[in-house]
C-alpha cells in the first residue's frame, strides 16, 4: 500500500477535502464516493505543514455527517503495511479523528483508541488523546501501562494543564504519577521572570549592545531589553544576526523587533528591497505597519510567492495588503484561498477578504464556517452573513463540546447580535 500524497487540483472534491476547505464539507453530502475521500484524507494524512495545520475535527465532523463507520481508521491504525513508513504524524491525526469522534458522541470511537493505546507502535500517543478525552471511564486501568511503559519524562508530558479526572483517578493509584500531577501543579504557580540581566534598565545602549553580541543568555537578556527602548542601534544589529543560520539569537532578535512600530519602516523597507537575509523580518515589519506606498511592493511579493508555490512566504503580505485594505490585491487573495495546500494561510486570507471586499468575501466567509482551521472559523462566525443556514451553523458550532472554545464564543457572540 503506498502512502504517498498525491495533491488533487482544488477543482475536485477530493483536492479540497485535502486542503480542508469548507466548501468540501458542503459538497460531501451530495457526491457518491465522498466517504472513501475522507477516509483515504485520515490515512494519508494530506496537511502541507503537519505543525501548524489541524484537520482532525474536520474529518471527525465529515464521518458524523456522511454516517460513516469507525472500522475503516481502525484498521488503518492495525495494517503493519500501512504504518511500516513509520510517519507519526500519520498516525496521530487518526488518533485524533478517533479522539474527536468521542467527543461528537461517537463513543465506539474510544474502542480502537484505547486498544491502539495497549498495542500500537505509537501507543502514547493514544494514550495522550485519552488523557485529553478527560473521561476515566475511556482510560480506567491504564494507569499500569503508563506506570511500567513510560520514563519519568513521558509522564510528565501526559500531564495536561488544569484539572483533569483521567490523571487524578491514575495518581491515586499510581505513586509516580502522583509525583508528576503535583509537579504539572507546581509548575503553573507565577514564577521569577527569565532572560533579565541584573540592572538591565539602568544600562546604557552602549552597554547594552555589546552583551548583545556575546552569544550568550546575556545577550538575549540584552537584546531584549533594546528592543523594550526601540533601540535604533538593534535595527543595525539585526543586519549582522538575521543573515545567520537560524539560531536563538536570530530568534530573540525577530521577537524583539516586534516591539518596533513605524519609526523602524526604513529599514524595513531596504531590507525587503534587497531581498537577503532580512527580508522575510522586513516584510513582517511592514506587513504590520507599512502604508499605502507599501502596496506595490507586497503585491509583487504575494504574486511572486503564489507563482513560486512558496506559501510560507505568502503570509506577511497577505497580513499587509489586508491591513493595507488594498483592493488590487483581492485577485490574489482569492486563488490564494482556493489554490494553496497551506490552511494556515487562510484566517490572514478571510481576514484581508473581509477588509479590502466586504461584499466578495461573504461567500468566503460562509464557506469559513465549515472550514478545517479555528482561525478562520472564528472569523467567519464575526462576518458571514446571517441567513438561515449560516444562524444553523452558527448555533452548531456553539453548542459543540468538541469546538475550540474561542469557535464557540464567536459563534455565541454572534448569534446574540
Amino acid at each position: 500500500m503506498s502512502n504517498e500524497v498525491v495533491l488533487e487540483s482544488a477543482s475536485t472534491l477530493r483536492g479540497q477535502l485535502q486542503r480542508g476547505l469548507g466548501r468540501a464539507a458542503l459538497r460531501a453530502a451530495d457526491r457518491p464516493g465522498a466517504g472513501e475521500y475522507v477516509y483515504d484524507c485520515v490515512r494519508t494524512d494530506p496537511r502541507w505543514d503537519r505543525q501548524c495545520e489541524t484537520r482532525s475535527l474536520y474529518y471527525a465532523r465529515l464521518m458524523v455527517d456522511l454516517e460513516l463507520p469507525v472500522w475503516p481508521v481502525a484498521e488503518h491504525l492495525a495494517d503493519p503495511a500501512d504504518q511500516a513508513d513509520g510517519d507519526e504524524w500519520r498516525v496521530r491525526l487518526a488518533l485524533e479523528v478517533l479522539g474527536d469522534l468521542v467527543r461528537l458522541s461517537r463513543r465506539e470511537a474510544a474502542i480502537p483508541l484505547r486498544r491502539y493505546a495497549e498495542e500500537g507502535a505509537h501507543w502514547f500517543d493514544a494514550l495522550d488523546e485519552l488523557v485529553r478525552l478527560g473521561d476515566p471511564a475511556l482510560a480506567d486501568g491504564l494507569d499500569g501501562l503508563v506506570a511500567a511503559r513510560c520514563d519519568d519524562g513521558d509522564i510528565r508530558r501526559l500531564m495536561v494543564w488544569g484539572p483533569n479526572p483521567v490523571t487524578e483517578r491514575w495518581a491515586a493509584r499510581q505513586p509516580r504519577i502522583a509525583e508528576a500531577l503535583a509537579r504539572r501543579r507546581e509548575a503553573g504557580r507565577p514564577r521569577r521572570p527569565v532572560n533579565t540581566i541584573p540592572g538591565g534598565a539602568q544600562r546604557t545602549e552602549a552597554e547594552l549592545l555589546e552583551l548583545a553580541r556575546r552569544r550568550d543568555d546575556a545577550a538575549i537578556a540584552a537584546i531584549f531589553e533594546l528592543g523594550r527602548r526601540r533601540t535604533p542601534a538593534l535595527l543595525d544589529l539585526a543586519q549582522e544576526v538575521l543573515p545567520q543560520r537560524p539560531s536563538r539569537f536570530g530568534g530573540a532578535m525577530c521577537r524583539a523587533l516586534r516591539e518596533y512600530g513605524p519609526e523602524a519602516l526604513p529599514w524595513a523597507r531596504a531590507w525587503a528591497a534587497e531581498r537577503g537575509g532580512c527580508a522575510f523580518m522586513g516584510l513582517s515589519m511592514l506587513a504590520r505597519h507599512g502604508t499605502r506606498q507599501d502596496v506595490p511592493l507586497l503585491m509583487d511579493e504575494l504574486r511572486e510567492a503564489l507563482e513560486a508555490r512558496e506559501w510560507r512566504a505568502a503570509a506577511s503580505p497577505i497580513e499587509g495588503l489586508g491591513r493595507l485594505r488594498a483592493g488590487e490585491a483581492v485577485p490574489l487573495l482569492k486563488t490564494a484561498w482556493t489554490e494553496s495546500p497551506y490552511a494556515f494561510l487562510r484566517p490572514r486570507i478571510v481576514t484581508a477578504l473581509t477588509r479590502t471586499a466586504p461584499h466578495t468575501s461573504e461567500a468566503y466567509t460562509i464557506e469559513g464556517l465549515w472550514d478545517c482551521q479555528e482561525g478562520v472559523r472564528i472569523e467567519a462566525a464575526r462576518f458571514a452573513p446571517l441567513t438561515r443556514e449560516t444562524r444553523i451553523r452558527l448555533q452548531r458550532l456553539h453548542n459543540d463540546d468538541a469546538e475550540e472554545t474561542d469557535v464557540r464564543a464567536a459563534a455565541g457572540a454572534r448569534l446574540a447580535t
